[in-house]
């Protein structure tokens, strides 16, 4: 599967550096052309010699050395994927600043290729809000963001930050970059994704924290399924994933979301609704700005149509209708009432009481339930990942 694939291998200056020589291994094993590139840093966890002795290939580290120049634009053109694994947060802010100040961050910037990295750092350091400002940048900037292990660090304590495991690794890039599978092929997804703006003067509006990286997730899994997918979204600060069969249209309101659901809904085989739609609009909207002129200001709110429950009430017998439950406690009971009410085939439960599950996290966790009884719960994991969890959840409901 990797024959004849180019991968350039970014290396940084982490403990985890060690697990770079099993990757390199591994990867040349399974035949794909490795290139590795090193930071300075990297050189203190990991000698040169160890990679370049495992990929075949000088490992390069300089701009240039005495009279050879790397183009690093030509590394980043002809390469199929740039991993970095090890990835240090002092690395990552880098990429997400865009400041060059080595060789691999130059062909970061030349890259044309998918671009992974697989995060290493100390638990706090993971969860630090700076570091995850930066994830957050990287992600807009369409990187693809592996998950992070729980386990031993290197200060001796456990929690998460680990790098994930050179196999591991490897078996999702071969996934999600190099044997597109074909379980959906055929199919028509309609997924809804982030949130919805309900104004009260030209100005402001009432809206909810939804990032979209949940159904933007959804949408790039399906298609690397094969489905044909049509992504209705909410305003959000994140781009939408690239793929030739995603197809995406952006709405504001609670009732644009409605228009495109009825109108895609139809021809749709799968409907994910993963957007957060306001529950209410306000009643009146000003045509001018509101003036502070008192100080206190009374709106009147009105409910908007439950979309999901309407779609139900719609949904033929060959259709499958999947909806998300946010809950403040982690209450299946209310996730398979309101599935039962509406006529759902799954629903995914996620709480707010999990840190991780919260609005803008790159982690989810969640619980699945079917219409046959069947439940799963799975630990916290990277969106990407549930994405995958939810898609084959619902294969083996659509093959049961």
């Amino acid at each position: 599967m990797w024959q004849g694939k180019k991968l350039i291998l970014g290396v940084t200056g982490s403990i985890a550096a060690y697990k770079s020589a099993e990757l390199v291994r591994l990867l040349v094993k399974q035949g794909a052309d490795v290139q590795v590139v090193m930071t300075p840093e990297a050189h203190q966890f990991i000698t040169p010699l160890t990679l370049s002795t495992l990929s075949r290939h000088p490992v390069l580290t300089e701009i240039s050395t005495d009279a050879t120049w790397h183009n690093h634009v030509q590394l980043g053109r002809e390469a199929d994927i740039l991993l970095i694994a090890p990835a240090t947060a002092h690395t990552l802010a880098k990429m997400a600043s865009g400041l060059c100040d080595n060789l691999l961050l130059a062909v970061y910037l030349s890259a044309t290729c998918p671009v992974t990295v697989a995060p290493a750092m100390d638990e706090d350091m993971w969860f630090h809000p700076a570091t995850q400002t930066q994830l957050d940048k990287l992600a807009a900037h369409g990187v693809d963001i592996l998950e992070v292990n729980q386990g031993e660090l290197a200060s001796g304590l456990l929690g998460w930050g680990r790098m994930m495991e050179p196999a591991d690794i490897i078996a999702t890039l071969q996934e999600r970059w190099i044997t597109p599978t074909h379980q959906f092929q055929g199919k028509k997804v309609l997924i809804t994704a982030g949130p919805t703006r309900e104004p009260f003067d030209p100005v402001r509006y009432i809206s909810n924290y939804s990032s979209g990286k949940m159904g933007f997730a959804l949408a790039k899994t399906f298609a690397w399924m094969g489905a044909e997918v049509q992504l209705v979204a909410g305003p959000t600060s994140i781009m939408p994933p690239h793929h030739p069969r995603i197809h995406l249209t952006r709405v504001e309101t609670a009732s644009q979301m409605k228009q495109a659901c009825q109108h895609f809904f139809p021809e749709s085989d799968i409907t994910i609704m993963a957007a957060a739609v306001a529950d209410y609009r306000p009643q009146q909207i000003a045509t001018e700005k509101i003036k502070k002129h008192e100080n206190t200001l009374q709106l009147t709110l009105e409910k908007n149509e439950d979309i999901l429950l309407a779609l139900g009430q719609q949904k033929q017998p060959q259709q499958w209708l999947i909806g998300f439950a946010l809950e403040t406690h982690h209450d299946a009971t209310l996730a398979m009432e309101k599935m039962q009410h509406k006529r759902l085939d799954m629903i995914i439960l996620n709480s707010l009481d999990e840190p991780a599950s919260a609005f803008h996290h790159d982690t989810n966790k969640i619980s699945i339930f079917d219409r046959f009884g069947n439940e799963m719960h799975f630990p916290v994991k990277h969106k990407s990942a549930v994405a995958h969890d939810i898609a084959m959840a619902l294969l083996r409901l659509m093959q049961a």
